[in-house]
């Protein structure tokens, strides 16, 4: 509802923009600006039969005074009249409203039916994937509407819309392959924004995926600020330790690795990984470039190789999109294939297909190998890639979280006027103090009021670590309670100003935090 009251009341903003006149900004009647996914807001709370709206405005001027005739425009004629259109019952569209609650209350009953029915995520029959452009996020116009195997699908009762069918990909390892432009990234991005819940018409409206599913890629010359990568990069030629460690200029297989750690220090349940915007050498490592290079010369260990004890003993699900690698067959329980935007359960089929391919030991075949590489070793012991797992070892999450909570300290900010500056550009990255943090490659942020409550939050804890080591799992976990009790409001500047803020996940923090380079 508070979703749906700030939409209405943006529309009828729009009427009255600069229409009180004067110099600079007078006249401008501003207030959040919505996208396609319904997210909680600081511009609009409706609480203990109260409904609290903020907004800015221009206040029309005459250079710096301060033009009050047409100030009483703003105050006495626009403001009370979005008001009475708006937010008076009798008066807003009322079966929109009623709508936009009802299928709210759908798209939660689909969360719960993922957790009771051990699912990943759920695509519901007649949904639309593909977006119009890179620039816009609204739905293509004769998309093919996507249409469950009839092997993976599900049926959910759903408060208002009744018995809804789809696809319900189940916890565990999927892959996701087909030829180009056929529709494999295009499911991937729609599972990555099904954390949120859309707007209706948006052809995504019941695309729900796990709330702590988090989009995993190699970034790099991002920072890394003490995370524990070692089940993935260990004994580096330099002796830098990996257990704890950091980089102000990380290399794509680094970048992923620290990605991939600090999602499971977040809690998360599910990662999601398409090939194209992955480091190669973090994803596999062939069988002949092990005949070539000895195993003992590769500080990674392929994430092929963490993918089932990461499922099997920590109850991580990995979605992953590939297209010319075929390392991950293998580890997959179940394999989907987009053929012109139309999904295919092939899963038997490329058993089948490995059956024959693998020798009778289980081996990959060698002799082409062989042939083919003069002067290695025909006795070294290569393992292939794609079926060999960590069976002597503990879990990964048990391994990265084995040091306990990390205990940082960040370096004095800069201020004015005894305060901490913060200065927001757009989603993709802020400043605060002398520091500068990118989210520009954090893709699951889609609101650039997210990136300003995170700007918020990170100069919250910075201020508890300023003089002392901070437990930051811990600070976190203090974060979100008060959010949770209290609301974003409770973020608000020094001054007591609330600024336009939109929610966040605790993925969401971790990735701010980590990326900050002013740790000491």
């Amino acid at each position: 509802m508070q979703d749906q009251l700030l939409r209405g009341f943006a529309r009828e903003l729009g009427r009255y923009q600069f229409q009180a006149k004067g110099s600079g900004k007078s006249g401008l009647i501003a207030v959040s600006r919505c996208g396609q996914e319904v997210l909680e807001r600081t511009a609009c709370r409706v609480s203990n039969g109260e409904v609290t709206l903020r907004f800015e405005a221009g206040f029309p001027a005459d250079g710096r005074t301060i033009n009050s005739g047409e100030l009483r425009k703003i105050l006495f004629e626009y403001v009370p009249a979005c008001v009475q259109k708006a937010l008076l019952y009798r008066n807003v569209n009322q079966k929109r409203l009623r709508e936009a609650i009802e299928l709210a209350e759908d798209q939660h009953a689909v969360r719960e039916e993922l957790t009771k029915r051990h699912l990943a995520a759920f695509v519901a029959n007649g949904s639309v994937l593909p977006r119009q452009s890179g620039v816009s996020e609204r739905p293509m116009e004769d998309a093919v509407p996507f249409v469950s195997p009839a092997s993976l699908e599900v049926e959910l009762a759903l408060p208002y819309r009744g018995k809804v069918r789809g696809m319900g990909i189940p916890q565990g390892i999927t892959l996701i392959v087909g030829g180009g432009y056929h529709g494999k990234s295009t499911l991937l991005k729609a599972l990555e924004r099904g954390i949120y819940n859309h707007i209706g018409g948006d052809g995504r409206e019941l695309v729900i995926t796990d709330g702590t599913a988090v989009k995993i890629r190699a970034e790099d010359g991002r920072s890394i600020a003490h995370v524990n990568i070692s089940p993935f990069i260990s004994n580096l030629p330099n002796g830098r330790d990996t257990v704890d460690f950091s980089t102000e200029d990380a290399s794509g297989s680094t970048s992923q690795a620290a990605n991939v750690a600090e999602a499971i220090m977040a809690g998360s349940r599910l990662l999601l990984i398409d090939e194209d915007t992955c480091a190669t050498n973090f994803m596999v490592r062939d069988e002949l470039m092990q005949r070539v290079i000895a195993r003992e010369k590769e500080p990674i260990i392929p994430f092929v190789e963490r993918v089932r004890p990461l499922w099997e003993r920590d109850g991580i699900s990995t979605i992953l999109v590939a297209g010319s690698s075929g390392s991950y067959f293998a580890a997959a329980d179940l394999v989907l294939q987009m053929d012109a935007y139309r999904a295919y359960d092939i899963t038997e089929q490329v058993r089948r297909v490995l059956s024959e391919w693998m020798g009778a030991d289980g081996a990959t075949p060698q002799g082409d190998v062989q042939k083919k590489v003069p002067n290695v070793d025909q006795n070294a012991d290569v393992i292939p890639v794609a079926i060999r797992g960590c069976p002597q070892e503990e879990s990964v999450a048990a391994r990265i979280n084995a040091a306990g909570g990390r205990k940082l300290a960040s370096r004095r900010l800069e201020t004015r006027r005894d305060q901490v500056k913060i200065k927001q550009y757009g989603r993709d990255s802020f400043s605060i103090g002398d520091q500068q943090v990118d989210l520009k490659l954090v893709e699951q942020l889609v609101d650039g009021e997210q990136t300003a409550a995170l700007a918020r939050i990170l100069r919250h804890i910075l201020e508890q670590t300023e003089r002392d080591p901070a437990d930051i799992g811990r600070l976190i976990e203090a974060v979100d309670r008060q959010i949770a009790s209290r609301g974003l409001a409770s973020l608000a500047d020094e001054n007591g100003a609330v600024p336009g803020l939109a929610q966040v996940r605790t993925q969401d923090i971790y990735a701010c935090l980590n990326r900050f380079r002013g740790w000491k």
